[in-house]
């Protein structure tokens, strides 16, 4: 459990330890800019103290070659391997986006043309990219591999499942410059935290985005590294964040309780189609084992 240890101090040990030194922190960054934002100043300081975490972690986990981190493969395999996971990830969220819009629980947004159209899937390509590397890196390459070392399978795929959800639910409030004092930082750290509060109003996205964890962790098993996971992760944010950019939430529509509050997008209709594709991976996991083997 050294291994489990050391990534969730990396993340919630940060955030506890970002609230505790956030007023002398905000001070600091002040006298340095004024125009800062409290909230702002916070949000980088724990990133980057998660970062210094990380790092540490990794270093006394010993993960110090590239197939640790999930890059194991030779270049043009493990780009082709990413491509082949993009087209999967299109290919299975875009079933869930037209459907959406065919229940009428999301509607075409006013003045839709094609420069929107462009502007959404270039900005939800980029997204899509940054994103799929920073967490892919983070949870099916470093994460994955020292748990699963150190404690197996099973455990590896549960926690990297969970806490990956979990982090999607990290809220933030704005607090002014001149109500800041050495209190702030928990009240950051309690906003953060507000909609574990109220479980079952972020229920359906939590699941959602678990079930999404356990199938990239499995393919990173099957597959010996992250290529597929960043070519999955990014064609399914592509396609979601598209879809936010030229469509809406249809206001008062029926079929609304599908979508979950939180993002209008995943929720028990994106957790069911979540589920059979997990299934269907889980049928068919010898040809991505394939890809382990040989060229893909």
């Amino acid at each position: 459990m050294r291994a489990l240890g050391w990534f969730l101090l990396a993340i919630l040990g940060t955030l506890l330890f970002a609230a505790l030194v956030a007023y002398p922190v905000w001070l600091l960054a002040i006298a340095i800019e004024p125009d800062w934002r409290f909230h702002k100043v916070i949000s980088r300081f724990w990133q980057l103290s998660m970062l210094a975490g990380v790092a540490l972690g990794v270093w006394r986990l010993g993960l110090r070659g590239r197939a640790d981190w999930g890059y194991g493969l030779p270049r043009a395999r493990f780009l082709r391997q990413a491509a082949a996971g993009l087209a999967l990830g299109v290919a299975t969220m875009l079933p869930v986006a037209v459907a959406l819009v065919a229940l009428g629980i999301r509607e075409p947004r006013d003045g839709l043309d094609a420069a929107l159209w462009l502007e959404g899937l270039a900005s939800g390509a980029a997204i899509g990219l940054a994103v799929a590397l920073i967490e892919e890196t983070f949870f099916r390459g470093l994460m994955f591999q020292a748990v699963r070392r150190e404690a197996g399978l099973a455990l590896a795929v549960a926690s990297t499942a969970l806490l990956y959800s979990g982090i999607h639910f990290l809220a933030r409030i704005r607090i002014p410059a001149e109500e800041v004092d050495w209190g702030s930082g928990f009240m950051l750290l309690a906003a953060a935290l507000a909609r574990y509060a109220q479980p079952l109003t972020i229920a359906d996205a939590f699941v959602t985005l678990a079930l999404v964890g356990v199938l990239l962790a499995l393919v990173r098993h099957w597959t010996g590294s992250i290529a597929a996971c960043i070519g999955l992760h990014m064609g399914w944010v592509w396609v979601i964040k598209t879809t936010g950019a030229v469509s809406e939430a249809a206001p008062g529509a029926g079929w609304a309780w599908l979508v979950s509050e939180f993002d209008a997008f995943t929720g028990w209709l994106a957790a069911g189609w979540s589920l059979l594709i997990l299934l269907a991976a889980l049928r068919w996991r010898g040809r991505f084992a394939r890809w382990r083997a040989g060229p893909a």
